[in-house]
């Protein structure tokens, strides 16, 4: 997301960016989709401790290879695709920076796109992560995310890697739209009002105000996804909402909030400040000149 004229961001760029983040921020990840999946009103900290106690600390990274392929397909796609997005549009535009409208449509659309290249690894982590919720009979003891894919496939057969994809799609463009055209719109006000330099602490701020922005906006899009995707019988948007309505309440479609929060806001700024020093090294990398061979 670098502002800096002439910058180029490779396609995978984003994905990279957000694999590396969700290497930190996994345990909160888990916590948020187990939250979703209950139907209780557990507290956040009490739920990470009771399976921390109950699995051991190292069983919080349970799920991470899933984590990090989602993030390799999803995330390379939606950043990927608003890059090329947005440099077509400022090419048909003639201008060098987006417009709000502009940056919101991009990223929309990209992010749809993106809702339907990652659900097939949505699915996956989201059962890899619920599983430990389930009573043993009905878990689904996927040993890493490729074998996950192979045994969905077989077993269940490719159209359930289309379970829960109108919800995911609302959710990604929800996601790209709150995150990114707040990051750009934050990033912008605060280089133009304050003393601040495009730096870290830049970045930091805009994607901490991103962060929050995208867990309200993605929150029920998120619940109602994470449940039907979980389930082991297909079930409907539908069913979700009017089971969730008669046993929970409205409330229902924020359960989840705050390890969410907590999960995106850290992953947002560590994406972000991460995707902003890879485009820093990439461009460093092809502006540097190839040093002269020795010749005999």
């Amino acid at each position: 997301m670098s502002g800096q004229k002439g910058s180029k961001q490779p396609f995978w760029l984003g994905g990279a960016a957000a694999s590396m983040a969700v290497c930190f921020t996994h345990p909160l990840d888990l916590t948020k989709y187990r939250m979703q999946v209950l139907h209780t009103r557990t507290p956040m900290l009490s739920t990470l401790y009771r399976f921390a106690v109950r699995d051991g600390i190292p069983s919080l990274w349970s799920g991470l290879s899933a984590s990090v392929l989602r993030q390799s397909t999803y995330s390379t796609a939606r950043f990927g695709l608003y890059t090329i997005l947005s440099r077509q549009m400022q090419k048909q535009s003639g201008t060098a920076k987006l417009s709000t409208t502009s940056t919101v449509v991009c990223a929309g659309v990209a992010g749809g796109l993106a809702g339907m290249v990652g659900n097939p690894t949505e699915v996956v982590l989201v059962r890899m992560c619920a599983d430990a919720v389930k009573p043993p009979a009905e878990r689904f003891l996927y040993s890493d995310a490729v074998t996950a894919l192979v045994r969905i496939a077989r077993e269940e057969g490719v159209k359930v890697f289309g379970r829960g994809l109108s919800a995911n799609i609302v959710r990604s463009v929800l996601m790209n739209v709150s995150q990114i055209a707040p990051y750009a719109a934050a990033k912008r006000t605060i280089l133009t009002r304050t003393q601040l330099k495009d730096d870290i602490r830049t970045h930091a701020l805009a994607s901490l105000f991103a962060g929050t922005v995208a867990t309200t906006a993605c929150a029920p899009a998120d619940v109602l996804k994470s449940r039907i995707q979980s389930a082991a019988k297909g079930s409907t948007v539908l069913q979700v909402v009017r089971d969730g309505l008669r046993q929970e309440g409205p409330v229902f479609l924020m359960k989840g909030w705050t390890p969410a929060w907590l999960r995106l806001t850290p992953h947002t700024v560590l994406t972000f400040v991460i995707m902003e020093k890879l485009s820093e090294l990439v461009n460093m990398t092809a502006t540097t000149p190839a040093p002269a061979r020795a010749t005999v």
